[in-house]
């Protein structure tokens, strides 16, 4: 054979070799990646050929698909009420990754999920029909504290304490998912919906954690009666008025100079809100002790799914006592979600015991059988004792009763909260937010609720901004919601 034929046959095997090892490489080795990536148009193809399963609540699905006009993409999500609900649902669109409940079950409601599929879909490889998600949302309740939210700049969160069932969670403003759905019409409301200052898109409820003002005194009263450094609630503490930050010279004031906060009980001081208690009550009991009973609450919980991940909230490490007193007030660098402060109202109404809360209760096939239940799964962890809880109730009831909590007020219900008005901006130069938590019990049929609520701005007045006055207000249209018999 011709030298020069033989290196050119030799060359094109060797060519043709490493097509081969390319091909191989890509079909097993990177074919799942390639058949994932979100830019694959052939997974979008799949996903919308036929309708997706449905996101229910109370009996009633509250998302849909509708045909489309023309495309390879046979049908779009479609959404009841969907301003109402976005903060449950998200959205799944044709053009963007899937958000919320619809992101973290895409795979149910699309139909792949390998537990739907029968051995007559095994067979003929036919995608399976799609599944459901049965939510615990309380429509009643998921409306009032929407509608009571109105257009302030919030969130609202209520959780069943006995079950840790969240029957709302809300964020405003909010927006209609249906109008990301379509792929030909979703690229202008993307960009209109995230260039508004007012982000719509974020979720409040579970995803923005702000610092938390005074309801944080309430984590700050379970460790000192826990640590025992008071042995009640109605015992007087050691609290200069006003109180000196340690290793400064300034002065810690009271909102309300007139009020009897100089060595005020927990009581007394929960219901005046007096700054100068809680602040040395962190500072006496050291950030260490703080920071654990907050974290039994939940705080610094990087993986607090609900089953949407929620963002931790925070309670700082290595402070200087002066920047600890500020934390016994919900300030310096303590965050907090609506979520975490309805989490801690719970535990109190729940005699000490804190059941995780979850937004959904079962999913299923696309025939109705039930593929996990949640409720099973449900975990259950002691927070304090029932001793502490039954005197924090007591001195939360106070706060509403007779203190800055009045317009939480319900009749045929005991009711307890703490209200909360936290810095925003250096210097408190920007609106302060509005916070209350709270819980309620119905006088007739023991039914409870705990619901955390925050008003990050409104058109009241800077002078008018207070949990009383804004956010109360919202907890109270939620409590009676869901108490009503």
């Amino acid at each position: 054979m011709n030298k020069t034929i033989r290196r050119a046959s030799v060359f094109t095997l060797l060519l043709v070799f490493a097509l081969l090892i390319r091909a191989t490489w890509v079909q097993f080795y990177e074919g799942r990646a390639l058949a994932d990536d979100q830019d694959n148009r052939r997974n979008a193809i799949e996903t919308y050929a036929e309708p997706l399963g449905n996101i229910v609540v109370a009996g009633e699905s509250i998302t849909g698909s509708a045909r489309t006009k023309g495309g390879d993409l046979a049908y779009k999500r479609t959404y009841e009420n969907g301003p109402l609900y976005a903060a449950v649902t998200g959205y799944a669109s044709q053009a963007y990754a899937p958000t919320q409940l619809e992101g973290i079950y895409a795979d149910l409601l699309n139909g792949t999920d390998p537990r739907l599929r029968t051995v007559l879909d095994t067979v003929t490889d036919k995608r399976a029909d799609p599944g459901n998600v049965v939510t615990t949302i309380d429509p009643a309740v998921q409306k009032a504290a929407y509608e009571a939210l109105g257009d302030k700049k919030g969130a609202a969160v209520a959780v069943d304490p006995k079950t840790g069932r969240i029957l709302a969670a809300v964020s405003t403003p909010s927006y209609d998912p249906t109008s990301l759905t379509d792929a030909n019409t979703a690229g202008e409301a993307w960009e209109r919906l995230n260039a508004d200052p007012d982000k719509p898109l974020t979720n409040r409820a579970l995803r923005q954690p702000l610092p938390p003002g005074s309801t944080f005194k309430l984590v700050v009263a379970a460790a000192a009666l826990e640590d025992g450094l008071y042995a009640s609630v109605d015992e007087k503490t050691d609290s200069p008025d006003p109180y000196t930050l340690p290793g400064t010279v300034t002065d810690l004031t009271n909102e309300n100079p007139d009020a009897p906060c100089e060595n005020a009980s927990i009581r007394v001081g929960l219901q005046y809100s007096c700054n100068n208690v809680f602040a040395k009550m962190a500072v006496d009991l050291g950030q260490d002790k703080v920071r654990a009973m907050a974290e039994t609450f939940g705080f610094n919980d990087e993986t607090q799914d609900v089953p949407v991940r929620a963002y931790p909230s925070v309670y700082p490490s290595d402070m200087v006592p002066s920047q600890t007193a500020l934390t016994g007030i919900g300030q310096f660098d303590v965050t907090a979600t609506p979520l975490q402060m309805a989490m801690v109202s719970a535990a109190i109404a729940n005699g000490g015991e804190l059941v995780a809360p979850h937004m959904v209760s079962r999913i299923t096939d696309g025939g109705g059988d039930v593929l996990k239940d949640y409720a099973d799964e449900t975990g259950t962890r002691r927070i304090v004792s029932s001793s502490t809880a039954e005197q924090l109730r007591s001195a939360m009831e106070t706060v509403v009763d007779e203190g800055t909590g009045s317009n939480a007020q319900i009749a045929g219900a005991a009711v307890g909260g703490k209200t909360g008005t936290a810095q925003h901006g250096e210097n408190n130069s920007k609106t302060p937010y509005a916070w209350f938590t709270s819980y309620g019990t119905s006088d007739s049929t023991g039914e409870q609720v705990a619901v955390a609520v925050v008003v990050e701005q409104s058109d009241a007045a800077r002078s008018e901004v207070s949990g009383n006055g804004l956010a109360a207000p919202v907890a109270k249209a939620a409590m009676e919601a869901a108490l009503e018999e």
